[in-house]
């Protein structure tokens, strides 16, 4: 039996909306047919962008959505996408299938797309194929409010006002698909290209984003904050406001990957396990990144995570399609309490991705759209956005062993909300057990107000033809007393609990 002392007077740090964050790629049926249907279009749409994928998207109240890439950022030139959409340029997309992209989705696209969900904004710019005068000139293209000629040129394209950057990202994976290059290079070329991303608003700081590793790269994570912080002068404060992190969960290794389905109980635990290793990536990186700011000022921005399986069989293996079972739920529940766990550090995190790629929240096909078990964790966990983390600790936790594999059974986060209510996500790791976890609070009577559940069996997952078969359902195997409560977890389980004093 599991205990978990929640010290409901000590909040541990501020949990950014950011942290529950998406990531659009011009990638597969992402954008195109999965958000982006155009305006002709006989699926419901408004201005071009499928209402359906608007509303659910609405409902996880989307802090914030990265785009255009990923891999595609570095091979992206801005101006191919404005203008009257039949005189845009086609391209090939060398990166992702080898299919045409005509660049009908563009700048104007995207932030008619952040107006309609209610977010902020993150843009990656173009460092391994463009210039910092492209960089420079996209800025100015999109934020500048006087006369200058990219400001004429967005007023001429329909758009008299500027939009908001909120967060802008020099390049992406430049250690591999964004250039290839070494640490001290690019560092020394983010020094360069961050000082053209100009604030022509003070009202409206753009936050930069510098490139990080790829995993366990600490090498990459030391050299490149070497480089970048080889000096105290005061002009050069506010240069980075976030260093990246990029992790995916590969069951059987990258080459191989793994079935998004098919799979044993070994490979589950195999999967948790790896899920849960972004703890280690989170502390071993922060550490670093502490020598260098200790006042954590910097925020570690995990802009690319989740699972990556081999693609459907029948689909474009460039696509990155992949199904979506109870498996992926219980990964997303386990890093979303890490990143939780660590929001002093860990200041944005964006799942990939949004819609029909990699771990995604939503399916399309034609008309027809589907929630994700990984959509209704997301939902589960939106509550989290903007609290603040609260001192919890968990004893007494069985460990489960499968293989050379070893997991905890439970996992949880527990934050506090500007009303006090608290909200408590738990995760039951083991696919047979249940588990009884015993609940104190350091004082006060407390209820349960609203929980939820999303559970099944390991593979279940929803279709077009059964849409439900794994969905968020209402929770009542608990009880309350006074300061404690005791919570009987499902196996194969995500619970939410939202409490408030009596």
């Amino acid at each position: 039996m599991s205990e978990l002392v929640i010290n409901n007077h000590k909040e541990v740090s501020h949990i950014n909306p950011e942290v529950y964050g998406h990531f659009s790629e011009h990638l597969g049926r992402c954008i195109y047919e999965g958000i982006y249907v155009g305006e002709n279009s006989d699926i419901e749409n408004i201005n071009g962008m499928r209402c359906d994928v608007v509303e659910a998207l609405k409902e996880l109240k989307v802090p914030l959505l990265r785009w255009p890439g990923g891999c595609f950022a570095d091979e992206y030139h801005w101006k191919d996408g404005i203008g009257p959409k039949e005189n845009r340029k086609k391209m090939v997309n060398t990166h992702w299938g080898g299919v045409v992209e005509d660049n009908s989705f563009g700048t104007h696209e995207f932030f008619e797309l952040c107006r309609q969900l209610g977010c902020k904004t993150y843009i990656n710019g173009n460092v391994g194929s463009g210039t910092v005068q492209e960089m420079s000139e996209w800025v100015e293209y999109m934020t500048f409010e006087g006369v200058s000629p990219m400001a004429d040129l967005r007023k001429k394209n329909g758009h008299e006002e500027p939009w908001t950057i909120d967060y802008f990202g020099v390049g992406n994976e430049n250690w591999g698909c964004g250039g290839n290059m070494r640490p001290s290079y690019y560092a020394d070329l983010y020094r360069r290209f961050q000082t053209y991303v100009r604030v022509y608003n003070p009202d409206k700081p753009i936050k930069k984003v510098c490139g990080g590793a790829n995993v366990d790269d600490f090498h990459w994570t030391k050299t490149v904050l070497d480089v970048t912080h080889d000096h105290t002068l005061p002009q050069f404060h506010g240069f980075m406001d976030g260093l990246s992190l990029h992790y995916y969960v590969h069951p059987e290794g990258w080459e191989i990957k793994g079935s998004a389905t098919e799979f044993d109980e070994e490979v589950w635990y195999k999967t948790l396990s790896k899920a849960l290793y972004m703890d280690e990536l989170v502390t071993r990186h922060g550490h670093i990144m502490d020598e260098y700011d200790p006042d954590k000022k910097i925020g570690m921005i995990v802009d690319e995570w989740g699972t990556w399986y081999t693609c459907e069989p029948g689909t474009n293996p460039g696509f990155l399609y992949q199904q979506n079972t109870i498996r992926d739920a219980l990964v997303a529940g386990i890093t979303l309490n890490v990143f939780n766990k660590h929001s002093d550090r860990v200041k944005m995190a964006n799942l990939a991705q949004m819609v029909n790629v990699l771990q995604a929240v939503l399916l399309t096909e034609g008309e027809k759209m589907i929630k994700t078990p990984t959509y209704h964790v997301m939902h589960q966990y939106r509550y989290h956005q903007d609290g603040e983390l609260l001192d919890s600790s968990l004893t007494n936790v069985e460990n489960i062993t499968a293989g050379e594999w070893s997991v905890p059974k439970v996992t949880e986060s527990v934050s506090v909300d500007k009303d006090g209510i608290i909200t408590v996500t738990l995760n039951n790791l083991s696919v047979d057990d249940k588990e009884t976890l015993n609940v104190t609070f350091a004082d006060g009577d407390y209820e349960v107000v609203e929980s939820t559940v999303v559970t099944g069996e390991i593979h279940e997952h929803n279709t077009f033809e059964n849409p439900e078969v794994v969905t968020e359902d209402n929770f009542t195997d608990y009880e309350c007393k006074g300061n404690k409560a005791t919570i009987n977890l499902a196996p194969s389980s995500v619970t939410m609990l939202r409490f408030k004093a009596k």
